[in-house]
């Protein structure tokens, strides 16, 4: 979980960066430190705290916690909707908010940019991890759309998790079974039949965020993690390329490739400390 949670806010912060400075794209010269990260790994976070303190998702304490941390720093580019539903938390129950703030439930990106070390503490269990990701998801994200990209991701994460995992289409095909039938789940079928080649085509047909949902983001995401399992740095040059909301692309690809490969030590090192952090009840105190 600690690796994905490393992955997630690398790619986070390394993704904000890049696209303040998309000029670096074309040498691949990495932005200088520090990388500051955002909203994405903010409530990665909680859920991180909230597997830690339960062993489980408790939707209670998660929203709770994304309150607390927003009150805390707001200044980690959240969005309209979601800052508006973070200050409301308390005020209603969360199950009225969710559709309050987002009338037919929000399907937009923010539960799969976060959902990677589900997949990681839950990585024996490939069901288990993708129905803990839709818990996590309903607490922000009452469509079925935003929650089935938390399932697909943390499904991935999973996989990626295992020791020797499928890669390539292999890899997309083994996560589909797990993601409920609807757009998420169409963008990955897609996904199936673009060569790891084709980034041009990837993007075009795939979206990489430009809407800022889950069915725009998440089939993307699984393709450059897909082909890429072996090679953290190459996985998010190549994600970043499709520029777009490219904190959050980046943050699910590096929480997904970190299970499978090394991050650079130059690459955490640029990375700003994670803080924030309670002790776990196992003892140890994570600090980044």
């Amino acid at each position: 979980m600690r690796r994905s949670l490393d992955g997630t806010s690398v790619g986070d912060a390394f993704g904000m960066r890049i696209l303040l400075r998309p000029e670096l794209l074309v040498s691949r010269t990495l932005p200088a430190a520090t990388w500051r990260w955002s909203d994405d790994t903010h409530m990665t976070l909680s859920v991180v705290e909230n597997l830690a303190m339960h062993g489980r998702i408790d939707q209670d304490s998660l929203i709770a916690a994304f309150a607390r941390r927003y009150a805390e720093d707001p200044h980690r580019a959240y969005g309209l909707g979601v800052r508006k539903l973070l200050e409301q938390v308390g005020s209603r129950p969360w199950q009225e908010l969710t559709t309050a703030v987002f009338a037919n439930g929000s399907w937009g990106n923010g539960a799969a940019m976060r959902a990677t070390p589900i997949g990681a503490y839950f990585s024996d269990d490939l069901s288990c991890a993708a129905a803990e990701a839709i818990l996590s998801a309903t607490v922000t994200h009452a469509h079925p759309e935003g929650q089935a990209g938390a399932a697909a991701v943390a499904v991935a994460a999973a996989l990626a998790a295992q020791p020797a995992p499928p890669v390539g289409r292999e890899f997309l095909e083994a996560v589909c079974p797990y993601v409920p039938a609807g757009a998420v789940l169409d963008g990955i079928e897609k996904a199936l039949h673009i060569a790891p080649e084709e980034h041009a085509q990837a993007v075009a047909v795939l979206g990489t965020g430009r809407q800022i949902s889950a069915q725009d983001t998440v089939p993307y995401c699984l393709w450059c993690a897909a082909h890429h399992l072996d090679n953290f740095e190459e996985a998010l040059w190549t994600t970043i390329a499709g520029l777009e909301d490219g904190d959050t692309t980046c943050a699910i690809v590096g929480g997904i490739v970190a299970l499978a490969a090394p991050i650079p030590a130059e690459w955490l090192a640029a990375r700003e400390a994670l803080v924030g952090l309670e002790e776990w009840v196992a003892g140890r105190l994570i600090t980044g």
